[in-house]
């Protein structure tokens, strides 16, 4: 569980944590909050003087509506938006990676124009359902909680196919029991997840720059290590790092994903 208290905390925030984002932020089945975000976080606040309380983890939607309320300070794994941006701020991103469909093994695979009149799921409030809609009206999307339940669904013939970013997909499928799936192609958004804080806070805008900004390569090779799948090739510039998925399955992710660690310092994620 994230307890982060510097001696010399200047700023105390309330961080919401989602239930069910893995790799990034997730609980697990003994209760603690872990994850890629969580670990930046943790070495951000320390390095940006933040005292960091753990509230309960719950879906974003839950989340989002907590910060509306004035209950949250923070939460992490973030992709700007232009609804967002009305009532959050956000740091610069710190790791980036393509939504992808993924339907069943069996049959042929498509592209979500190939999709029309045919059930998709999607995270519900995730950045990545307003760009779907928007984009493919045709599709009866479904939206669902978190990606863990929009895979199952696909696994439980509930919906012919699921949008969600490939990092999360990987995790979701390397630890469920689901049967085998397929990974399509990029649909054309990329997620640059950042830290999210109510719209006007500049101070804890201010703590999360300096915190990212302290960062070393060694702390975030440590850190990706720790969460991205076993086979990593890590590129000279750190904000590029290529993922492959090796033997356990993901070979096809290879050539789809990439995450980006650590954009340019001080260079802020932009809405699409």
């Amino acid at each position: 569980m994230l307890q982060v208290v510097p001696a010399a905390a200047d700023l105390r925030i309330r961080f919401a944590p989602e239930k069910d984002y893995g790799p990034f932020v997730y609980r697990d089945e003994s209760g603690q909050i872990l994850g890629l975000s969580v670990d930046i976080l943790r070495e951000v606040a320390t390095a940006g003087d933040l005292s960091v309380d753990m509230l309960p983890a719950r879906s974003l939607g839950d989340i989002l509506e907590a910060v509306r309320a004035g209950d949250v300070d923070l939460v992490s794994s973030l992709r700007p938006n232009p609804e967002r941006g009305t009532f959050l701020d956000f740091s610069q991103a710190y790791v980036a990676v393509p939504a992808i469909l993924v339907e069943r093994a069996v049959g042929p695979r498509h592209v979500l124009d190939e999709m029309a009149g045919r059930r998709v799921a999607v995270g519900k409030g995730f950045a990545v359902e307003a760009f779907v809609r928007n984009k493919y009206p045709a599709v009866e999307w479904v939206a669902l909680p978190d990606d863990s339940q929009c895979l199952q669904a696909l696994a439980d013939g509930q919906v012919d196919a699921v949008v969600a970013d490939a990092a999360s997909v990987a995790f979701v499928r390397s630890r469920q029991q689901l049967p085998e799936l397929t990974t399509g192609a990029p649909v054309g958004f990329d997620y640059a997840l950042s830290f999210a804080y109510p719209k006007g806070r500049v101070d804890i805008g201010a703590a999360l720059e300096k915190g990212l900004r302290a960062l070393t390569s060694d702390q975030r090779r440590a850190i990706f290590d720790r969460w991205m799948p076993p086979t990593v090739e890590h590129a000279t510039d750190w904000r590029k790092v290529a993922v492959g998925w090796g033997a356990t399955g993901f070979a096809a992710l290879a050539a789809l994903v990439a995450v980006v660690a650590m954009l340019r310092r001080g260079r802020h994620a932009r809405p699409r």
